[in-house]
Formats: C-alpha cells, structure tokens, sequence
C-alpha cells in the first residue's frame, strides 16, 4: 500500500513540534498528538481541514498513543490520537474517547515467506515462543525472528489483546514506530510483524488470518478479526477551542468518510 505524503507541510509540523511539544495552543490552531499508526489517516484529515479552513494551522505529533493520550490528559495539545480504546482507570481520570475508524493490524512477513495464512492460535505460538521455526507452520527450515512494537504501543496492545498474549510475547526486537516494523520485517526474510494496515507497503507480504485477507470490506463485517479502534482522546468536563472544535466535527462528519476510507481504514460512523 503507497504511503501518502503528508503535504501540509509536516516537516514543519514536526520542527514546531519537536521543539515545543503540543504546549503552544491558540485559537487558530489545533494540535493533535499520539498515535503514528494514525499518520496517514490524521493527515489526510488534516489536509482537507487547511484546505477549507486557511485560516487554521493543524499540527500533529506523532510520539505514540500512550504519549498522546498523556499530552490531551496534561492540556499539552487539543486532541489525543491512540490506535487502542481508553482504559477504564484513564476514562475515569478525565477522559473522553470517541472512535473515528477501525483499523486492521495486518500481519506481516518478507515476501520470500512461503506462508500465506495463519491462525490467531498460531500467531499467538509464534509470538510467545511456542512456535520457533517456520517448517513448523509450513515454511522453510528458519528460526522465527519476531518483530513487535514497545511497551505503550496502540498497536501492540491491540495485537496483544486480540491474540491473548497480553506481557507473554517474546519479541526479537521492539520498535518505536510502524515504518520501523515493516522496513525490518522487510529486510529479513525470516521475520515477522505486525503493523497498521493503513502504513503496510508492497516491501512486506500480507498474511491472510484463518483465511481473511485484511481489508475495508472485511474489517467492516468483523471477520477479520485482528483489528482495533483509531480514536479521539479529549478531556471529559473541558470545551475543545473553536478551532478544535471545528476540526473535531468535520474529521467526525460524513464529509470524512471518503478521506477516511483513502487512508485505508474504516470509518466509524
């Protein structure tokens, strides 16, 4: 899947950002910060907000979604982005999410994999150990090396939940971002990864999960079942600014849909 340039001028985003957090808010800008499995969808949605709304400047910062939820928790930016659902104990703390897609943690291998599909059950061996070598899944005669996201991750903590291997995986390597698990599975023809769907490029082969290749239509009738929410993380008793407001209704809106779905994920109204 072709990774979508982000044209609103993310560099700058990024050099505002890296230097001052999310912690300069005015009217006349909205700041979203968290999760980089939101990259692609957050930034199509950004870009048709300028385009409307020249007057509004849209920053994100993509730290994570455990970071993002503690910088809308700590008023450091308008709006959170996490790739998982809120916790009960960060609900009561304050916060309010709403759900604006539904994504499909696509598992991913080298393209030099003979496999093609695998079951929740074997994916769970596999990441927790109990399935070492591929030959035992159908492959060649390798060591499975296990690629996964770190602590905190929306993604892993997806992944983890849907799998039941919640703090049993044994990872090789634990990444910091999605680009890092799909250029490392891609490089290493015994590897294997998760990764949001949106951000899988033709660099990593797709395996279909009992069967279900991850897609749009899918994901939408639930029987791809390795999925999970993309959300909106606002403080519960604050009003958004104007402009965060504006934003939060039109990326919520019908009019969204479409972009929505461009980004490769489903969304939710």
């Amino acid at each position: 899947m072709r990774k979508r340039v982000l044209t609103f001028a993310l560099a700058a985003v990024l050099a505002v950002t890296t230097f001052a957090g999310c912690s300069q808010k005015t009217s006349d800008t909205v700041s979203a910060d968290g999760s980089t499995s939101m990259e692609e969808v957050i930034g199509i949605l950004g870009e048709a907000f300028m385009r409307d709304n020249s007057d509004i400047t849209f920053t994100y910062n993509p730290t994570g979604s455990g970071s993002g939820i503690s910088a809308v928790k700590e008023g450091r930016c308008d709006i959170g982005l996490s790739s998982r659902s809120l916790k009960e104990e960060e609900k009561a703390d304050g916060l309010t999410e709403t759900v604006l897609a539904y994504d499909g943690i696509a598992i991913i291998v080298n393209p030099d994999n003979s496999v093609s599909d695998l079951s929740v059950e074997q994916i769970a061996s596999i990441f927790t150990g109990k399935i070492k070598n591929w030959k035992d899944v159908g492959g060649k005669d390798a060591q499975i090396v296990t690629i996964g996201r770190e602590a905190g991750s929306g993604t892993r903590d997806g992944f983890e939940t849907v799998t039941k291997t919640e703090d049993k995986c044994e990872y090789r390597q634990e990444l910091t971002s999605t680009g890092d698990v799909i250029t490392t599975v891609s490089g290493n023809s015994a590897a294997i990864g998760y990764a949001s769907l949106a951000a899988v490029k033709d660099s990593v082969k797709l395996l279909s999960v009992g069967g279900v290749i991850p897609s749009e239509k899918t994901i939408k009738d639930g029987t791809y079942t390795v999925q999970r929410p993309f959300v909106l993380v606002t403080k519960t008793d604050e009003k958004l600014s104007d402009s965060a407001q504006k934003f939060f209704d039109f990326a919520t809106s019908d009019d969204a849909v479409k972009l929505i779905s461009d980004a490769g994920v489903v969304a939710a109204n």
